[in-house]
């Protein structure tokens, strides 16, 4: 079974891939606590840069609603350790003295677009999907809500998470939720480079000490209300009229 994720240090820029291309990277159980252990190992290292990306032709594709679905029946707590490891995830990622840079190659939606809100700067290219479709779904976003509001601002993030459904590249940008665009895929992989040796040049205590402070005057550094959505996230998750929206979203044809 390959790793479920891949990390690679070369000097000061170090890259975590989300490697399940044949689920578009949806987060599991075994991909989140893969992700923590790769954020722990960067303490011991000497990157002050981190590009977060996924393999093949998507970014993330937010939780593994397929795998949950199904396991919920034998397990009804397991959409709370999910959530509560991804919420516990995004609080990591933000305190993370690394800048982090998202390089969304391809679909982010609902936790994996939450991911890139989490981080410092985030790039995508035109055709990319990103959105949070989870009110489509019958869940509730609320365990990324927070860090999707600091991104946005209250009124954009109100309106586009209650709004659900996707939208492209282009329109990501014109919000704010992404902050470059490249004109394709393949020149997104250069984008990236640029911005993550433009990153690299700086000092890495300047960084990690400004980076500190943006987190305390945003509100950072707080993780009651990314907890308490977790578990109201949850919450919803366990819903019979939730469950059965995901059924029938899973299962067309029955």
């Amino acid at each position: 079974m390959p790793d479920p994720v891949l990390l690679a240090i070369n000097g000061p820029i170090a890259t975590l891939t989300i490697n399940r291309p044949d689920a578009r990277n949806a987060m599991s159980i075994e991909i989140l606590h893969a992700f923590h252990t790769a954020l722990d190992q960067l303490a011991d290292s000497d990157a002050h840069v981190l590009i977060i990306t996924g393999a093949g032709r998507a970014f993330c594709a937010g939780m593994d609603l397929k795998a949950v679905l199904i396991e919920l029946s034998g397990d009804p707590t397991l959409g709370g350790q999910l959530l509560s490891s991804l919420a516990e995830l995004t609080l990591k990622l933000r305190a993370l003295p690394l800048v982090t840079l998202a390089s969304i190659n391809g679909a982010a939606v609902g936790g994996g677009c939450g991911l890139a809100c989490v981080c410092d700067i985030s790039i995508t290219h035109a055709d990319a999907k990103l959105g949070f479709p989870e009110v489509d779904l019958g869940l509730c976003p609320a365990v990324i809500a927070p860090w999707v509001v600091k991104k946005l601002g209250q009124g954009v993030a109100r309106s586009t998470m209650l709004m659900g459904g996707v939208m492209t590249g282009q329109q990501a940008l014109d919000i704010g939720l992404v902050d470059h665009l490249a004109d394709s895929r393949q020149e997104l992989e250069q984008m990236t480079a640029e911005i993550a040796n433009r990153l690299a040049s700086g000092g890495p205590k300047a960084l990690a000490a400004t980076k500190a402070l943006l987190n305390t005057i945003d509100g950072s550094t707080d993780p009651d209300l990314v907890r308490k959505g977790a578990k109201l996230s949850a919450s919803i998750l366990a819903t019979p009229e939730a469950q059965a929206t995901l059924s029938a979203r899973m299962n067309p044809s029955k």
